[in-house]
């Protein structure tokens, strides 16, 4: 632990914090999954760290919230998005940040939605019935679309803040 810089502390601080804050109640999916993944991808030096820490604060969650069927989806998604945050967020700016958390928001609607369709428990498995499951969750996706931007740009923005404020805690590499 000595080798642990203040920096991972505090990233690590931050992921668990905001997989916590899936426990309060908030609107259907309305959630900070997608700025975990991508905030975790983007500070974490170690990829190890960026993937074992995130994923580990969603799980420990959702033994607390449950799980169901397409977890398997949410979980892969969550992979994506921590890879995503890796490549795209390289040059840490608003417009990569952005663009991020879009694509995010796109492939965990496809993925997640694909999975509740392949499942073959709602809707047919044909083209058809690939629609109709897109269709019903377009809805939901306008609350994906603005969680993934309130939370990734209220973690990136506290991380920055933090860094401008007391640099001397974010200077070592984790």
């Amino acid at each position: 632990m000595k080798n642990i810089s203040s920096k991972f502390w505090i990233v690590t601080l931050m992921v668990v914090a905001a997989a916590f804050v899936r426990l309060i109640p908030h609107p259907p999916n309305f959630a900070p999954i997608t700025a975990i993944a991508l905030f975790g991808g983007a500070y974490y030096s170690k990829k190890t760290f960026a993937y074992l820490i995130p994923l580990s604060a969603m799980f420990v969650t959702d033994l607390i919230l449950g799980f169901h069927s397409t977890m398997w989806a949410v979980y892969l998604s969550f992979i994506f998005i921590v890879a995503l945050g890796m490549i795209m967020i390289k040059k840490k700016n608003v417009k990569n940040i952005v663009l991020a958390s879009l694509i995010s928001s796109v492939l965990f609607f496809v993925l997640t939605n694909i999975a509740v369709w392949f499942s073959g428990i709602l809707y047919p498995l044909n083209i058809a019935g690939l629609g109709a499951c897109f269709t019903a969750a377009i809805p939901f996706f306008q609350n994906t679309l603005i969680g993934d931007l309130v939370f990734t740009g209220a973690m990136f923005g506290i991380y920055e803040l933090v860094k401008v404020k007391f640099p001397q805690l974010v200077e070592v590499k984790a």
